[in-house]
C-alpha cells in the first residue's frame, strides 16, 4: 500500500536552519516530507507525525484546520535528546471532497502505520478525527481502549450527527464495535449533564473529575497506561496557559500537568496512537498554545524513548505476583508488580472462557494505593469495571 497518495508536503521554509551548532534540533533529526525532501523512507521509523487540515465538523471552532503548520513552527525549533527514536513527518492529509473522504484517508494511514509498528502522532483538526483514528483499529481487528483528556464527554445530542462534540457517541454505536473501554481524564462537572455521568458509569466507563485528577496526578498514569488511543482536546487546558481554542475555559489542567500526562502516554507500551486536537491559531495570543502543544509532543516522544517493554500479558516472568484474599469476597485478587519499572497491574479473571481478542484487557493498570485498598478489603473500581465487561 502506498500511503504517499494521501499526503501533501509541508512548508518548512521558515525553519531552515544553517547554524552548524544546532544540528540536534528536531528539524534536522526528523525525516520530513517537505518541498525539499521526498516522502520519507519509513524503514526503522517508530513514530510518525502527520497533520490534519480539517475543521468541517468543528463546532464553533473553525480555524483549527490551520493548526499543523503553527504547531510545527515551534516543534521543529526544539532539541532532540534521543538517539534511540526514529521519527518521520509524513506531511498533511490531503482534505477530501467530503469529510468522510478525509476520515477514510486517516483510517487507512493509521491502519498502515499500526501494521508496521509505527505510532502515529496526529496534530491539528477537530476532535472528531478521533473517530477516524478508532476505525483504523477495526481495520486490523484490534479491540481497544480510548482515553480522552477533555472537559466534557462529547456525546452530543443527535446520535446520527458526527462532529467534534459527538464523536464518542458515534464510536459507541458503531458496528461492529471494537471499543472495550473509555476513560475520560479531567471532566469539569458544571459542563456535564448529570444524566451523561450516569450513562458513562452504566457503560462501566472510567470518568475522572478535573479536581480529583489534579489532586493526585500520579493516578493519571494508570489511566493513560490502559489506553491504546489517547485523544487530547486543547480546551482541557486552562485559558491562561492555552488561549488557542474557541472553548478555552478559566479552569483546567496546567501546561505542566498536560506535559506530564503526555510523558505517561509515551512510556506506555500499550498506547499506539495519540492525537492533539482543537488547537485554533485564530485565538492564540503570542502563539502560546502552539508552543505548549509542541512541548506536549516533545514529552510524549521523551516518554516513548524510555519505554521498558512492560507487557504482563506477554511476559509474566518479569513481574512479582501478589494474591489478596478476602473473607468478604469469594475471589482472589491478583496484583502484578513490574521488576523493571515498579508499576502495578491487576489480573482480572473470568468464569467464562475469555475471547482471545480480550486477553490483553484482563491486565488492568493500577497503582500501589489500589493494592493497599485491596489489603483493606476494598475492591478497586478499576477491577470491578473490567470484571463486568468480561462477564
Amino acid at each position: 500500500m502506498d500511503i504517499r497518495i494521501y499526503f501533501e508536503a509541508v512548508e518548512l521554509e521558515d525553519l531552515t536552519n544553517n547554524d552548524p551548532t544546532t544540528n540536534s534540533r528536531l528539524d534536522n533529526t526528523v525525516r520530513i516530507f517537505s518541498g525539499a525532501n521526498n516522502f520519507p523512507d519509513l524503514e526503522g521509523v517508530q513514530l510518525a507525525v502527520f497533520g490534519v487540515n480539517e475543521d468541517r465538523a468543528a463546532l464553533d471552532n473553525k480555524g483549527c484546520a490551520l493548526a499543523p503548520s503553527a504547531i510545527r513552527a515551534h516543534f521543529y525549533s526544539l532539541f532532540s535528546h534521543w538517539n534511540n527514536v526514529e521519527i518521520a513527518d509524513l506531511g498533511n492529509i490531503i482534505s477530501g471532497h467530503t469529510i468522510d473522504d478525509t476520515y477514510f484517508a486517516i483510517k487507512d494511514v493509521v491502519a498502515y502505520l499500526l501494521k508496521n509498528d509505527i505510532v502515529p502522532i496526529i496534530i491539528g483538526g477537530s476532535q472528531d478525527v478521533t473517530y477516524a483514528n478508532y476505525l483504523a483499529y477495526e481495520n486490523i481487528g484490534r479491540v481497544v481502549n480510548i482515553a480522552a483528556v477533555d472537559p466534557i464527554f462529547d456525546l452530543g445530542h443527535d446520535e446520527h450527527e458526527l462532529n467534534s462534540r459527538s464523536y464518542l457517541s458515534r464510536i459507541i454505536l458503531h458496528q461492529p464495535n471494537f471499543l472495550f473501554s473509555f476513560t475520560n481524564i479531567g471532566y469539569q462537572t458544571y459542563f456535564v449533564n448529570p444524566d451523561a455521568v450516569v450513562l458513562m458509569k452504566n457503560l462501566f466507563f472510567d470518568v475522572n473529575r478535573l479536581g480529583n485528577v489534579k489532586a493526585n496526578m500520579e493516578e493519571a498514569e494508570p489511566m493513560v497506561r490502559n489506553a491504546d488511543i489517547l485523544s487530547i482536546d486543547v480546551s482541557a487546558i486552562k485559558h491562561a496557559e492555552a488561549p488557542g481554542n474557541a472553548y478555552a475555559y478559566p479552569n483546567g489542567f496546567s501546561g505542566e500537568e498536560l506535559c506530564r500526562i503526555c510523558r505517561y502516554a509515551g512510556m506506555s507500551d500499550k498506547l499506539t496512537s495519540i492525537g492533539f486536537y482543537e488547537y485554533n491559531p485564530v485565538f492564540d495570543d503570542n502563539k502560546l498554545t502552539a508552543n505548549l502543544v509542541a512541548e506536549m509532543m516533545w514529552y510524549f516522544i521523551d516518554g516513548f524513548a524510555n519505554r521498558q517493554g512492560d507487557r504482563p500479558e506477554l511476559d509474566k516472568e518479569n513481574y512479582i505476583r501478589f494474591i489478596v484474599k478476602s473473607d468478604e469476597f469469594n475471589e482472589e485478587l491478583v496484583f502484578l508488580k513490574s521488576k523493571k519499572t515498579d508499576r502495578w497491574w491487576m489480573e482480572v479473571s473470568s468464569n467464562n472462557a475469555v475471547n482471545k481478542k480480550y486477553r490483553r484487557h484482563q491486565f488492568v493498570p493500577c497503582s500501589y494505593p489500589d493494592y493497599q485498598a485491596a489489603m483493606q478489603h476494598e475492591i478497586p473500581d478499576r477491577w470491578w469495571k473490567v470484571q463486568q465487561k468480561l462477564m
